[in-house]
């Protein structure tokens, strides 16, 4: 395991970081004010280190698109790790599988894989443990979501991998770019979360910008949102969580902004200074907090490696991070656990890897 990285402790900043702000220093005013939201709010003191180990030598992690903890702390990671007989073009009507979900012992040890090259695994983007320790995987090229229970089998799969051959436009007669009404076939799903009620929420998030309802059952129930800019429209949902009063909070990835609904999907309020927001999470307990990665490495390149705290009311109360290889700086976060509020785990599409942060109070 590499050493852990310390972040600002002892109100002392290594050259490496230090170096980084006088770069960004440099850029200009008009950059400045552009980021000047989100360098606003305070660093929190943390240390991180890798998460997982013990891998046999027939095994690489890939890009860790999904990481999240079950309630007796162990973890599952969903991720890329590729497979060469998938060749372009052909892959995403494939039934082999480009990805695989590990699952890993409490301390971050390799335990063991479950649903070998299942035919929805084709390119991870997401892993969620629900309240029962049901794993749900979200993939985003087969535009399914699988869900095992503890054990490992398969128990649920929602929508339809797509056909080998092009089928009649909008069948069951939903709006064109929506496929059919009853939000049966995901076009890029992203995200999935849970209410207190048991009902499934899925960000179709890439191409449809929809969330579907479903009950717990799998039935559908609406389709909440459209692609727009607009209150209660969005451009790529990138992630999704729920909170204890059943409110939902989506990260509007292309429209730089988290907004918030209620289970009808009826919209409530939005929040921003969370640059292009991409992997979100909400704590349990009775005192809730938010965290989101920033994660638009195309315009910000520099800050993609920040992650915000924020209470639910959107008020930024810290970050941490930055961009960058080494241990305690992150690469394009697709997914944050903080099942432990004091120890959040990062899933790390840049450097294919998951590091365990321990987070210290603020001062």
């Amino acid at each position: 395991m590499n050493a852990p990285y310390l972040g600002r402790f002892g109100g002392q900043e290594n050259p490496v970081r230090r170096s980084m702000h006088l770069m960004l220093a440099a850029v200009g005013l008009a950059f400045a004010s552009a980021v000047s939201a989100q360098t606003n709010a305070p660093a929190i003191q943390y240390e991180a280190e890798d998460a997982l180990s013990g891998f046999p030598n027939d095994i690489h992690l890939g890009e860790a698109a999904g990481v999240a903890r079950n309630s007796a702390g162990e973890i599952f990671v969903y991720t890329r790790t590729g497979n060469p007989s998938l060749s372009l073009g052909t892959s995403r009507y494939m039934s082999r599988s480009g990805s695989r979900v590990f699952k890993f012992d409490s301390r971050g040890r390799y335990e063991r894989e479950i649903g070998q090259e299942i035919y929805g695994a084709l390119f991870a983007q997401q892993v969620r443990v629900d309240r029962d320790d049901n794993i749900w995987i979200v993939d985003q090229m087969s535009g399914q979501v699988v869900k095992f229970d503890p054990a490992g089998r398969i128990q649920m799969v929602l929508s339809r991998k797509p056909e080998a051959m092009q089928l009649p436009a909008n069948p069951g007669g939903g709006r064109p770019g929506r496929g059919p009404s009853e939000g049966e076939s995901f076009r890029g799903p992203t995200d999935v979360a849970w209410d207190s009620q048991g009902n499934i929420y899925v960000a179709d998030g890439i191409q449809n910008a929809r969330i579907a309802k479903y009950d717990s059952e799998g039935r559908w129930i609406a389709n909440l949102g459209e692609r727009g800019s607009m209150p209660g429209q969005f451009d790529v949902v990138h992630g999704l969580a729920i909170d204890a009063q059943d409110r939902l909070y989506v990260a509007d990835y292309g429209n730089e902004r988290i907004q918030v609904l209620d289970s009808s999907g009826n919209f409530i309020r939005e929040m921003s200074g969370f640059g292009a927001p991409m992997a979100i999470c909400i704590t349990p307990g009775p005192n809730q907090l938010l965290y989101v990665s920033n994660s638009n490495q195309a315009t910000d390149p520099f800050i993609d490696g920040e992650i915000y705290e924020a209470r639910l009311d959107g008020t930024i109360t810290g970050r941490f991070g930055e961009a960058g290889k080494m241990i305690g700086q992150f690469g394009i976060v697709n997914a944050i656990d903080c099942r432990d509020p004091s120890e959040l785990l990062i899933g790390e599409l840049g450097n294919w890897r998951v590091q365990r942060v321990h987070l210290r109070p603020m001062e």
